[in-house]
């Protein structure tokens, strides 16, 4: 089975660069190209299911296309631009991933093994939760999935998320983000820390009905007593 799949590029030696990288994977079907006036048309008449889109275009820029056609027209969207302004707003769209030119084959190629799988099985459209967020490190923007989130503390405005070893800061109040994530994942131990579930090795229980859990990355974090039959529930 081939993916059929579309490049949306006011520029052609854009859309050639993207191209000949597509052109090395045999699960691809090439099925157009096109700036950003003529993409709605041919979405319509071609069903891509993977779409290589630039942010920026005269006349129709990527975030008016998807306006247009909508979201999920395209399970699997693929932004490609040389400005970072508009990371959040992507994600805010439903995109599966941003591409920063300049970008190597390598990094091209990880991203459309990922478009490849979503194109595949895309998600629930009725899924309400971030699936990642982007988190600025020094001059990079850096994509955390939620998958790989270990737990979240709290940091006045902002929040620490704990992922793989290492943490990332974010401006974003705890409350907010206990709201965006899936609640048979994640679960507010704290009114200061969020933890992901399926991280939880071990469970403490301390003094006046309070617990420490024991992550799987080894670190410790409080649950309140407040939150204790909550979390039984939730976790038993």
């Amino acid at each position: 089975m081939t993916l059929r799949t579309l490049i949306v590029d006011d520029e052609p030696l854009a859309r050639e660069s993207i191209r000949v990288l597509l052109e090395r994977d045999r699960d691809i079907e090439i099925v157009g190209e096109c700036s950003g006036v003529d993409a709605a048309a041919l979405v319509a008449r071609t069903r891509p299911q993977i779409m290589f889109l630039d942010v920026q275009m005269p006349e129709i820029d990527g975030f008016d296309l998807l306006g247009r056609i909508g979201e999920h027209a395209v399970p699997a969207v693929v932004f490609v631009t040389a400005y970072d302004a508009f990371a959040v707003k992507a994600f805010e769209v439903q995109a599966l991933d941003y591409l920063l030119k300049p970008f190597d084959d390598a990094r091209f190629m990880r991203t459309l093994e990922r478009a490849k799988e979503r194109a595949i099985a895309p998600p629930a459209k009725g899924d309400k939760y971030r699936q990642r967020f982007l988190v600025r490190v020094h001059e990079r923007i850096v994509v955390v999935n939620a998958a790989d989130i270990d737990w979240i503390e709290a940091a006045d405005y902002y929040v620490t998320i704990h992922a793989g070893g290492r943490g990332y800061l974010l401006r974003e109040p705890l409350a907010d983000l206990e709201k965006a994530l899936d609640p048979a994942v994640f679960f507010r131990v704290h009114r200061s820390a969020i933890v992901n579930l399926g991280r939880i090795r071990e469970i403490h229980p301390m003094f006046r009905g309070d617990s420490v859990l024991v992550l799987t990355d080894g670190s410790k974090v409080k649950l309140s007593r407040s939150r204790r039959d909550e979390f039984e529930r939730v976790f038993g």
